[in-house]
């Protein structure tokens, strides 16, 4: 019966942010993450920020996958609901003390707000495993490439 339960919450819950949904462009989302004041924050670059979105969500903000451990990531950051939001039906911390849902529209600001709450605790951007392994002292330039921005590609550089 739970496993309804849990089936019925997920696709109600899809095919609300299904029409509230964006795939980012890059350029687009570089843009939105520096007005957002990301580019050093902690010490990481906007192509950190960039890198990691792109290997977690593919910067669409309707994404959900399902763990093992029978929690979900959620929207353009992968936020995980044993941590960072109450999907309503795992056991959560909820340390964005948010609703899941709200991280699958296109408003990421509530997104980008809590996945400052993650950078900013111990693990720093390692809290995401595809950070560790395809963004972690790589060359970063690239994903600002093309994009008119000030930001500068890694922060840490700066005079």
């Amino acid at each position: 019966m739970q496993t309804w339960v849990t089936v019925a919450v997920t696709l109600a819950t899809l095919m609300v942010a299904i029409m509230d949904a964006k795939i980012y462009e890059r350029c687009e989302l570089a843009m939105k993450l520096e007005r957002a004041g990301l580019n050093g924050f902690k010490g990481y670059s906007i192509g950190d920020w960039l890198c990691m979105a792109h290997y977690e969500s593919g910067f669409d903000t309707s994404l959900v996958d399902h763990n093992p451990d029978g929690s979900s990531e959620y929207g353009i950051f992968q936020l995980s609901s044993a941590w960072w939001c109450n999907n309503g039906v795992t056991p959560t911390q909820n340390l964005c003390h948010m609703e899941c849902r709200d991280l699958l529209n296109h408003h990421i600001l509530d997104d980008i707000l809590c996945a400052r709450q993650v950078v900013s605790s111990e693990n720093g951007m390692t809290a995401w495993d595809s950070w560790t392994r395809h963004c972690s002292g790589h060359d970063l330039s690239e994903w600002l490439k093309g994009c008119n921005m000030h930001a500068k590609p890694d922060p840490r550089n700066n005079s």
